[in-house]
């Protein structure tokens, strides 16, 4: 299988192309870990999220992360995304359950996906207006 020299058989070569495409992607069995243990799983998500907006902070500087994150254009958003933080890892370590912290999670990361759009120009209004497109009805 790892054997690189030209005369390996082209089976071999195919089965290790094969066997790592796979090893970025989640698993079906992989993915129940959210459900098996969610309480574990938000708290190294909620660390991980933080860790993130810690390394734009280590490139950018502290105090100009500040200044973006509490910048007009996405004040509701930092909000937003900083009271599920709370309320995650909230639901995971006081409150100990895991319904609620699966919500919170699923709340953490719609927050997150409408904090990182507001720093695409125009991706919040694009994104409103598919939605409304979408899920407008008229009974």
């Amino acid at each position: 299988m790892w054997n690189f020299s030209d005369d390996a058989d082209e089976e071999e070569q195919n089965y290790f192309v094969e066997g790592t495409e796979g090893l970025c992607s989640l698993s079906p069995l992989q993915s129940l870990v959210v459900f098996a243990k969610p309480i574990k799983f938000a708290l190294l998500f909620t660390f991980g999220n933080m860790l993130a907006i810690g390394s734009t902070a280590f490139l950018i500087g502290p105090g100009q992360q500040l200044r973006m994150m509490f910048d007009n254009v996405r004040l509701y958003a930092t909000a937003v995304y900083g009271g599920s933080v709370i309320l995650a890892l909230a639901c995971a370590l006081l409150i100990h359950s895991k319904i609620l912290t699966i919500f919170a999670v699923i709340c953490e990361i719609c927050a997150l996906i409408w904090y990182s759009l507001s720093y695409i120009p125009f991706a919040r209004r694009v994104v409103s207006d598919l939605t409304i497109r979408l899920f407008d009805t008229e009974i």
